[in-house]
């Protein structure tokens, strides 16, 4: 018998984009999918890609919570609000905001507001111990006893799949961080800054030094790597996300450790490919997947180390993931419904 979902804050990408993974999944069943602004709107008046007789659902909490596990799409004020309502209904709950990543603290530095949760802030220490950050290479156990499962953003799954593994080689105080994403990664709401004239043909930094996932970045790396230096650049291309990561090794530490860190953390991955030294990761390659492609040079001279990693920002930054977390949450074959190859050309 399939397992019954819902998705609240389905008119979003992510939660379209999870809408478009789940059709044909063997062990699933999207018995709703909700979005408040836009109920009783034809799905496919939003996005055409999801032809058919579907209209979004109304938000109804008494329905939502029979549902053996809930997705919440929605922006973090209300993630905080409804993740707490259906986690204390003892419904499973996977959240793609950035409402439970983070410790009290650290929520209250990054996002100027008091957690009204502490006990579900994946990253404080006094967290219920159902309740995990949803990096699967990193908290795969974890994630399988959850009951509420805090996905990662785009940027810090990029980054901590590149960093994580080489965290123990690097010198604290050392890491800068230069990614770039798809305008998909702004969300679907009309901004004068994401106009089609606006962006095509430019490229921007934004946000620095203070992106809110600066913070998530410094929770999740392993070790005592201290304060990180983090940029991110808009880039006229709707969909896919470049991470590119620098960080000084230590005095021993050579480039054969590098290559064996990451070859032992991700040979068995099912979703993660280390390339080839002096082959890097593409974008495009990773387009509507769930894969990430990462390499590592590393430059004798300045004995600094050049981690790139490539996701799709909706797939393994976003919904793939989501879909990941999901299958391990209810006890389904992790790779279901999702693939490591992407559509190219």
């Amino acid at each position: 018998m399939a397992h019954r979902i819902g998705i609240v804050g389905a008119s979003g990408y992510g939660g379209a984009e999870l809408m478009r993974l789940l059709d044909g999944h063997p062990a699933l069943d999207l018995a709703v999918v909700a979005a408040h602004s836009q109920a009783d709107t034809p799905v496919s008046q939003l996005f055409p890609n999801l032809a058919g007789a579907a209209t979004f659902d109304h938000v109804d909490l008494d329905v939502l919570r029979e549902l053996d596990l809930v997705v919440l799409a929605t922006p973090h004020a209300a993630a905080l609000e409804l993740g707490g309502r259906f986690y204390d209904a003892g419904t499973a709950v996977v959240d793609l905001s950035a409402a439970f990543r983070l410790s009290a603290d650290g929520f209250l530095e990054w996002y100027g507001q008091a957690h009204p949760r502490p006990d579900l802030a994946a990253g404080d220490p006094t967290a219920a111990p159902d309740v995990a950050y949803g990096l699967p290479e990193q908290h795969r156990d974890r994630i399988r006893d959850a009951r509420l499962v805090a996905n990662p953003g785009c940027y810090p799954t990029a980054t901590l799949l590149g960093l994580g593994p080489i965290a123990g080689l690097l010198e604290p105080g050392s890491v800068v961080i230069d990614a770039k994403s798809g305008t998909s990664g702004a969300g679907r709401a009309a901004q004068d800054h994401l106009h089609f004239a606006h962006v095509h043909g430019s490229l921007t930094a934004y946000s620095a030094p203070g992106h809110r996932h600066t913070g998530e970045i410094e929770r999740w790396l392993p070790g005592e790597l201290g304060a990180v230096t983090f940029t991110p650049h808009l880039v006229p291309m709707s969909r896919g996300l470049l991470a590119t990561a620098y960080g000084t090794l230590t005095e021993d530490a050579t480039a054969d450790d590098v290559a064996d860190a990451l070859h032992d953390a991700y040979d068995h991955e099912p979703f993660v490919h280390v390339l080839p030294t002096g082959t890097f990761p593409q974008t495009k390659a990773l387009a509507g997947s769930n894969g990430c492609q990462l390499s590592a040079v590393v430059d004798a001279r300045t004995r600094r180390v050049t981690v790139t990693s490539a996701i799709d920002n909706l797939g393994k930054g976003a919904a793939g993931q989501v879909l990941q977390n999901v299958n391990l949450l209810l006890g389904v074959e992790e790779t279901a419904g999702l693939s490591a190859i992407g559509v190219y050309p």
